[in-house]
């Protein structure tokens, strides 16, 4: 009896050694490992450092500010630039224009300005140009000027002027996700 129990045990870790044995063999493992990361868009406004006859400060640091002397027939440097940091993802840029002297200028009037440097005024909202850009993989800023300078009538009747101001708001949107620029503009700041 010792000896068939003997024979059974032996014949069951054979068994048992082939089955382990194959299993080895047929063993099968796969993997897809993922690693995410999230777009970017960076954008930065500033402007020519200027006196308050709009002559810009040579060697100066662009700024976010200035303060203008109004003089009739006066031309001033004015230029907002919208940088484009690098790294960002195809987007929309748009500027909120609010120019409360546009009634005094002359020659190239801002909005003429803004329309030549190619961007298009946003259908149904006030004030807002925009500007599709591709996506920026270079390692530095891309620049996009809004406009330039402003000049004034001669005639211009400045002392009504006094305290009114151009101001700039630069904005930027992902492109993907949105057919339009004015898509993105009303899903995200509203109509």
């Amino acid at each position: 009896m010792k000896k068939k129990l003997m024979t059974v045990l032996a014949i069951v870790l054979v068994i048992a050694m082939s089955v382990a044995g194959t299993y080895a063999y047929l063993t099968s493992k796969a993997e897809v490992k993922n690693t995410f990361t999230v777009g970017n868009i960076a954008i930065t406004l500033d402007e020519a450092k200027v006196d308050e006859y709009g002559v810009a400060v040579a060697g100066a640091d662009r700024v976010d500010a200035n303060t203008y002397k109004l003089i009739p027939g006066h031309s001033y440097t004015k230029d907002p630039t919208v940088h484009f940091a690098a790294g960002s993802e195809a987007s929309y840029l748009f500027v909120k224009v609010v120019d409360q002297i546009s009634a005094i200028e002359a020659d190239a009037t801002v909005a003429a300005q803004i329309a030549a440097n190619g961007w298009t005024k946003l259908d149904g909202v006030d004030n807002v140009y925009c500007k599709s850009v591709p996506a920026n993989t270079g390692d530095a800023a891309v620049d996009y000027a809004v406009f330039g300078s402003f000049k004034l009538t001669d005639n211009a009747a400045v002392a009504s002027y006094a305290d009114k101001t151009i101001t700039v708001t630069a904005y930027a949107v992902q492109a993907d996700g949105f057919g339009t620029a004015s898509a993105a503009w009303s899903a995200t700041f509203g109509a």
